[in-house]
């Protein structure tokens, strides 16, 4: 079975109303990944504060390797301030900079790429120049490619995501993000028009569109796979997104068909759409006997 996956990119804390919670895509995904079993890892930083020390100690209570994650001392720690009025549109403010935008090469980083059977990244984490080199470099390797969008106004450059495209080959964007892709390439706003074009002009196997609490829908060269999603009890919506990625993920790795891995991804997203905070704690079983 592939299981080994690495990610690349933010850990931070998400500053709510209600206290602070550990957080950052890439952070939820590698977390996800691995209480679904799989072994992952994840590359970032956090710097040598009393923020980083809780950072990780969270990581710890999940028994998530740290060996990847770097210890800035001249950068703090993220934090993003999250306003959480409309629990369907979480609305984020990234401080800026912090230190997991200065993550160094190191043989080890490219090590453990090299002999991943996946790869995750997105454009967050590469809004500064030097992780964006240090990206690239990693990217070099054959390893399967996942480019999770993730877009964050105004931390992303289109001539970094075409590059970053030019490497992908799988692409998770949500339905905002494929309307801002349509219009930066000009095609029709639909599923089928950006899709068949990023067909077209970069070497991705499969490219997958979430709708939130309408489901997602999967294009593999020019088969369209749709799932309605799952009817849930949404606490909030923080993570939902990261915890679909997961699931896809696995159920990619274990190369199951098209609507197998839409309605697993649905599951995991909807389930943890139905917890507080985008990292609860959980079983597999209990994705199952929540979600039906």
């Amino acid at each position: 079975m592939r299981d080994n996956v690495v990610v690349f990119g933010e850990m931070l804390w998400d500053c709510l109303p209600t206290g602070p919670v550990a957080g950052g895509a890439p952070m939820n995904v590698a977390l996800n990944l691995h209480q679904l079993g799989l072994n992952s890892r994840l590359i970032s930083a956090v710097g040598q504060d009393l923020d980083g020390t809780k950072l990780l100690d969270f990581l710890r209570l999940f028994e998530l390797p740290l060996d990847l994650i770097q210890i800035k001392s001249s950068h703090e720690t993220s934090k993003v301030l999250v306003d959480t009025k409309d629990p369907e549109n979480i609305k984020y403010t990234i401080v800026s900079p912090v230190a997991w935008d200065f993550i160094e090469w190191n043989h080890e980083l490219d090590k453990a790429v090299e002999e991943a059977d996946a790869f995750v990244f997105g454009t967050l984490g590469v809004r500064n120049t030097e992780s964006l080199k240090t990206l690239i470099k990693l990217l070099h390797h054959p390893t399967l490619r996942i480019f999770d969008a993730n877009l964050r106004p105004p931390f992303y450059d289109f001539e970094v995501i075409e590059t970053l495209l030019g490497y992908a080959d799988v692409l998770k964007i949500n339905e905002d993000e494929l309307e801002i892709f349509a219009d930066y390439f000009k095609t029709e706003p639909t599923i089928e028009g950006l899709c068949f074009y990023l067909d077209q002009h970069f070497p991705m196997e499969i490219i997958c569109v979430t709708k939130g609490s309408k489901g997602a829908v999967i294009y593999q060269k020019g088969k369209i796979t749709t799932h309605a999603g799952y009817k849930v009890q949404v606490q909030d919506s923080i993570g939902a997104g990261d915890a679909f990625l997961s699931g896809f993920i696995k159920t990619y790795l274990e190369e199951k068909p098209s609507e197998e891995i839409l309605d697993f991804a649905c599951k995991i997203g909807g389930f943890v759409a139905t917890q507080k905070g985008g990292t609860p704690k959980y079983q597999e079983s209990d994705i199952h006997r929540s979600i039906v």
